[in-house]
């Protein structure tokens, strides 16, 4: 039996984002994620669904930030080797801007509030990877900050992990993140097509 969120008891908006009145916050969609060490499961479908968010958001003339970790020279995350660098479906184009993090809260430490102040929209759109780590702590902080926040859920994807309490699978751990964020920090709808 569910219970109601905290959204609902607030009073929270619950519609989705419109992308020509929203920033659309693309999350690490780099390269580690689809191969090696930290290949994730459903990053082939996810993509796919970044791709389409990008394409409307592109076309309804939202302004698109990408976001990128940098976990320095050497690691998976190596954004000045191609391992690190943004998938070549989802790339930036002239005039979009990228914003290099060293932590799973995209906000922290970088430009991007003022990237997404210059922009001058209350929404943020939020998709990446992976679900639990970057996406729930970027749009934790999105929502601190007093945007309003949705999350797209199949253009997200994460990996199976283990703790002395049990092992979880990618599904268990990437729908329970949105359950979570859903929660409180955003909207979450279940695909790019749910957007106005």
């Amino acid at each position: 039996m569910t219970r109601s969120t905290l959204r609902e008891i607030n009073g929270f908006e619950e519609t989705p984002a419109g992308l020509a009145d929203a920033t659309v916050i693309l999350v690490d969609y780099q390269n580690t994620y689809t191969r090696g060490v930290m290949e994730l499961e459903g990053w082939e479908s996810a993509l796919t669904a970044a791709e389409s968010l990008l394409e409307r958001a592109r076309a309804a003339g939202a302004t698109v930030i990408h976001v990128v970790n940098d976990g320095g020279t050497g690691t998976p995350y190596d954004v000045r080797a191609e391992i690190g660098a943004i998938h070549d479906r989802v790339a930036p184009v002239d005039g979009e801007r990228v914003v290099v993090k060293s932590a799973p809260n995209a906000f922290v430490g970088t430009e991007l509030g003022d990237l997404v102040d210059a922009a001058g929209n209350a929404q943020v759109v939020i998709a990446g990877f992976m679900t639990h780590m970057c996406v729930a702590y970027t749009a934790e902080g999105a929502f601190l900050r007093g945007d309003e926040v949705t999350v797209v859920a199949d253009a997200c994807a994460t990996r199976p992990l283990s703790s002395s309490v049990a092992a979880v699978t990618a599904r268990q751990l990437h729908e329970s993140a949105l359950a979570g964020i859903g929660d409180l920090y955003a909207v979450v709808v279940p695909s790019v097509g749910s957007l106005r």
